[in-house]
C-alpha cells in the first residue's frame, strides 16, 4: 500500500502490532500519526512578524504545563493513599522479585508466585468534601501541547554531536534530547540502541548507530539492544492502541528483529522496571474451562494453588506485558469506575424533581435521566442527533440546582452542545460561522445560558477540563472536580490515561455519564475504555432511539450496522464521483472544493474539509493539501513552510487535533488562530505538531463536524478502509457528502466485513468481564 496512514487508525495489520515494521506503515522518520504527528519537512523561516505577545503566550503555556504537573501529582498522592508503591529496578525485591519469577515460571511451565499479581486492600474512601471554588491562574486553552520543554541549545549541540560520530542525521538532535532528557549525550554513548526512544526510529537504523559508536562491540545479542527492541515494540503496541501485549506474540516479535534470545530480553526489561507482567484469568463461556496447554501459566487464586473451576478444572490465564504507565492508567481507571459504580448519588432534592424532568423530556432523553437520578455511572449510546439527550439532561440538572458540566473532546463539539444546551436547537443546525470554528467564549467554557460570573454549569472540552483552564468548574480542596454531575461526550475518544484522570477527579457522590457512538474510530491513545465498558455492563446502558436525520442520517446509520445502502439524496446531500487513478482523485477534490460544492451546495470552501485514509501515499493529505493550498491560498511557503490565510491542524496534545489558520511568524516561531484564540508555536516544533488543514485523516476529523465533506477513496487505500473509518468519515458531514471512489467493491466490503482491529486490554479483566478484546 502506498499509502501512508496514520498511526492509530491502521498501526496493526493484525491482532499483533508488534509484528508490524513500522507503526502506521510509515516509512518516514518522525511520522507518526495523531497521536504524535509531525508535518512534512519544511524549509527555513523568511521574514518576520512583530513579536508583541510573544513572551505572554509562552508564559501561559508553560503555566499550563505546570498546572498539569501539579494536577498529576495531586491524583498520585490520593493513589498512594489508598494502596502501596509497586517497586521495580534493577535492584529487586518484594514485588518486583515477585515479578521476574512469574515470567521465569512462564518459561518453565511452573505456576508462578500469586503474591506477584496482589494488591493490599484498598484504604477506606474519604468523605466527600464540600466544593471550594479555588482561585486559579488564568491558562490559555488549546495552548502548547502537555509535552516535554524544548531542550536547551547545549543540549542539543551536544546530541547532535554523538548523532554525527554514529552516522545520524542531525535534524534528530532535538527530538532526541527531548525524548531522552538530561544526560542524552551521555546516555547515548553508553547505550547507542536508547535511539529507539526518539520517535520514528526503527531497529535497523539503531543497529547502524550502535556498530559506529561500538563497533565489534555492538551485535544482536547485546542485552542492552535485547531490552530496547523489548521496549520499542511495547511502545510499538501503544501507538496502534493496545495497553499491552500478550507474551508470546510478544516474544515472536523479538524474534523478527533478530533479538536471539527473547525470554531473555524480557527478563531484563522487567527486572530494570521498565515493563510489567500480568496474568489476566479468562472466563469460558459454557462451562468448565479447558485444561490449559502444557507451559502455560495459570494465576494462582490465592496462595499460588491453581484457581479452579466447579468441576475442579484450572482456568486458563493469559500472560500480558505493558509499559507501566498503562498498566497503572488502566489499573487506577478500573479502581475509579468501581468506586462511582458502588457510590450512592448525593441527594439532589426530592425524587419528583427528576421524574418530573423526565416527564418533560420525553423519549430517550427521559430514560437518560431517570438513569442518571439512581446510578453513578451511566453509559449512553447514539448518533449526532443523540447529542440533544444529554443536552437535555444538562439542563435539568441545572435546573434542579446540580454543578452540571458537559465535556467534549474538540472545540466544535463544545460549541454545538453549548448550543443545544443553552437553547435546545437542533443537531445540524449550526451556522456558517459555527463551522468555520468555534468562538473565543465557547473554548474558554463560559456557562452556557447563565451569567459570565455564574460557574455552576457549563461546557467545556476534556483537555480544558483537565489543565484547569479559566471558565472551568474548578476544583475542591482535594483536587476534585467541583461539580455533582459531568456528561463526557464523545467517549470513544478517551484513552485509558485520559479516562484515569477523569474518573480520579470526580468526587464522590458525583455522577459521570459517558456518552459516545461506538460506530467511530477509537481513541488515538491506548486502550477501549468505552468499548470496554459496554462490554463490561457494570451500569446502566441507555441506547438513543433518536434518529440522524436526512439522506446522510440514512446512510450513515446503515454502514454503522454493515450495509452501504444506496440512499434517495433529492437535494444532491450524498454525491458520488467516480474515478480511475491517484491523478483524477486528485483534480476531482481540489475542483469539488474549489468549485462545485461552493456552485451546487452553496458552501464555501473555508467550509468545506477533505478526508482521507492516510498523511502519505499518491493522494493522501501532504498531496492533497499541496494542490488544494495552490488553488485556495497560493504562496511561497515563507513562514516554515505557510503562508498567512493557510488552513492548518495543530496537534495540541495526543489525539488533540485542533483546526486552525495561520495569522503571521516571528524569529521564535509560527502564530496560528485556533478556536478563536492565539497559539503561538516555537520554531523547533513546527514540525511535529502543525500541518496544513484542508485535508484531514478520519482521526484527526473526529469529533468535528462540517456543512460539507469530501470523502476520498484512492484505490491504493483499500487496505486502510474499514467500518469504523468510513462510518467516521462519512459522518462528518452536515449537509452535504461527496464521495470520490476509485476503490470499487473494496468499498461495500470493507463496510459489510471489516471491523474495528482488535486491541489488546485489561480493563474488562479489571471489571470483572474476564474475556478477551
Amino acid at each position: 500500500m502506498s499509502t501512508d496512514p496514520e498511526t492509530t487508525e491502521t498501526a496493526a495489520d493484525t491482532a499483533e502490532p508488534a509484528d508490524s515494521a513500522t507503526p502506521a506503515g510509515s516509512v518516514e522518520s518522525g511520522d507518526m500519526g495523531e497521536s504524535g504527528e509531525s508535518a512534512e519537512p519544511v524549509g527555513a523561516s523568511g521574514g518576520a512578524e512583530g513579536a508583541e505577545g510573544s513572551a505572554a503566550r509562552l508564559s501561559e503555556t508553560e503555566a499550563e504545563l505546570e498546572a498539569q504537573r501539579l494536577e498529576r501529582e495531586r491524583i498520585e498522592k490520593r493513589k498512594a493513599a489508598k494502596r502501596g508503591p509497586v517497586e521495580s529496578g534493577a535492584k529487586l525485591s518484594g514485588t518486583a522479585a515477585d515479578l521476574l519469577a512469574a515470567v521465569r515460571a512462564v518459561e518453565s511451565g511452573a505456576k508462578p508466585v500469586a503474591s506477584a499479581f496482589s494488591e493490599p486492600p484498598p484504604a477506606p474512601r474519604r468523605a466527600a468534601p464540600e466544593a471550594v471554588q479555588e482561585p486559579r491562574q488564568p491558562v490559555a486553552p488549546t495552548a502548547a501541547p502537555a509535552a516535554v520543554p524544548v531542550p536547551d541549545g547545549e543540549a542539543v549541540a551536544a546530541v547532535r554531536a554523538v548523532l554525527a560520530e554514529g552516522g545520524a542525521p542531525a535534524a534528530l538532535a532535538p527530538g532526541a534530547a527531548a525524548a531522552l532528557g538530561a544526560g542524552a549525550e551521555g546516555l547515548l554513548r553508553e547505550d547507542p540502541w536508547q535511539l529507539l526512544r526518539v520517535p520514528g526510529m526503527r531497529p535497523e537504523q539503531a543497529d547502524g548507530f550502535a556498530r559506529a559508536l561500538l563497533g565489534a562491540e555492538a551485535g544482536p545479542g547485546d542485552e542492552r539492544r535485547g531490552r530496547a527492541v523489548t521496549g520499542w515494540l511495547l511502545e510499538q503496541a501503544a501507538l496502534a492502541g493496545h495497553t499491552a501485549l500478550e507474551l508470546p506474540a510478544l516474544l515472536t516479535a523479538l524474534g523478527r528483529y533478530a533479538v536471539p534470545d527473547p525470554d531473555a530480553a524480557v527478563r531484563e526489561t522487567l527486572a530494570e522496571g521498565e515493563a510489567l507482567v500480568f496474568q489476566d484469568a479468562l472466563d469460558q463461556p459454557g462451562g468448565a474451562a479447558p485444561k490449559p496447554a502444557e507451559g502455560e501459566a495459570v494465576r494462582g487464586g490465592d496462595g499460588g494453588e491453581g484457581e479452579e473451576t466447579e468441576e475442579g478444572r484450572e482456568r486458563p490465564v493469559r500472560v500480558l506485558v505493558g509499559l507501566e504507565r498503562y498498566a497503572l492508567a488502566e489499573e487506577s481507571l478500573a479502581d475509579g469506575l468501581g468506586r462511582i459504580v458502588n457510590s450512592v448519588p448525593k441527594q439532589d432534592g426530592p425524587a419528583e424533581g427528576w421524574e418530573r424532568a423526565a416527564e418533560a423530556a420525553g423519549r430517550s432523553a427521559a430514560e437518560l435521566i431517570r438513569a442518571v437520578a439512581g446510578h453513578g455511572l451511566v453509559l449512553h449510546t447514539g448518533g449526532e442527533a443523540s447529542r440533544q439527550e444529554t443536552a437535555a439532561l444538562l439542563r435539568a440538572a441545572s435546573e434542579l440546582g446540580l454543578r452540571a458540566w458537559g465535556a467534549t473532546h474538540g472545540a466544535g463539539g463544545r460549541e454545538r452542545l453549548g448550543a443545544q444546551v443553552a437553547g435546545g436547537g437542533a443537531v445540524g443546525s449550526a451556522s456558517p460561522a459555527d463551522s468555520a470554528g468555534p468562538s473565543r467564549s465557547a473554548v474558554m467554557g463560559e456557562p452556557v445560558g447563565g451569567s459570565a460570573g455564574d460557574t455552576r454549569s457549563g461546557v467545556v472540552t476534556v483537555a480544558d477540563l483537565l489543565s484547569g483552564a479559566p471558565g472551568g468548574p474548578g476544583r475542591d480542596a482535594e483536587g476534585t472536580f467541583a461539580l455533582d454531575l459531568l456528561v463526557v461526550l464523545d467517549a470513544p475518544q478517551l484513552d485509558v490515561e485520559t479516562a484515569a484522570l477523569l474518573v480520579e477527579s470526580m468526587p464522590d457522590g458525583a455522577r459521570l455519564v459517558l456518552s459516545g457512538d461506538p460506530g467511530v474510530l477509537w481513541s488515538a491513545g491506548p486502550g477501549r475504555v468505552f468499548a470496554d465498558l459496554l462490554a463490561a455492563r457494570i451500569c446502566p446502558q441507555v441506547a438513543s432511539r433518536t434518529p440522524d436525520p436526512g439522506p446522510l442520517g440514512e446512510l450513515v446509520s446503515g454502514i454503522g450496522i454493515g450495509e452501504l445502502n444506496q440512499v434517495a439524496a433529492p437535494g444532491k446531500e450524498v454525491v458520488i464521483v467516480p474515478v480511475r487513478d491517484a491523478g483524477e482523485a486528485v483534480h476531482r477534490t481540489v475542483q469539488l472544493v474549489a468549485d462545485s460544492v461552493p456552485r451546487a451546495i452553496g458552501v464555501p470552501p473555508e467550509e468545506t474539509v477533505v478526508v482521507t485514509p492516510g498523511h502519505g501515499g499518491a493522494v493522501g493529505t501532504r498531496v492533497l493539501n499541496a494542490a488544494l493550498k495552490e488553488r485556495l491560498n497560493p504562496g511561497p511557503g515563507r513562514f516554515d513552510g505557510f503562508d498567512p490565510g493557510d488552513r492548518v491542524v495543530y496537534t495540541a496534545g495526543p489525539g488533540r487535533a485542533v483546526p486552525g489558520r495561520v495569522v503571521g511568524a516571528d524569529a521564535d516561531g509560527l502564530r496560528l488562530e485556533c478556536a478563536g484564540l492565539p497559539v503561538a508555536v516555537d520554531r523547533e516544533r513546527v514540525e511535529q505538531v502543525v500541518r496544513h488543514g484542508w485535508a484531514l485523516t478520519a482521526h484527526q476529523a473526529v469529533g468535528e463536524r462540517w456543512p460539507a465533506v469530501v470523502a476520498v477513496l484512492p484505490g491504493d487505500a483499500v487496505p486502510a478502509l474499514s467500518r469504523p473509518w468510513v462510518y467516521t468519515a462519512f459522518g462528518r458531514a452536515e449537509r452535504h457528502l461527496s464521495v470520490v471512489h476509485g476503490v470499487e467493491q473494496a468499498l461495500p466490503r470493507a463496510v459489510a466485513e471489516v471491523p474495528a482491529k482488535p486491541r489488546t486490554t485489561r480493563l474488562g479483566v479489571l471489571l470483572g468481564t474476564g474475556a478477551e478484546r
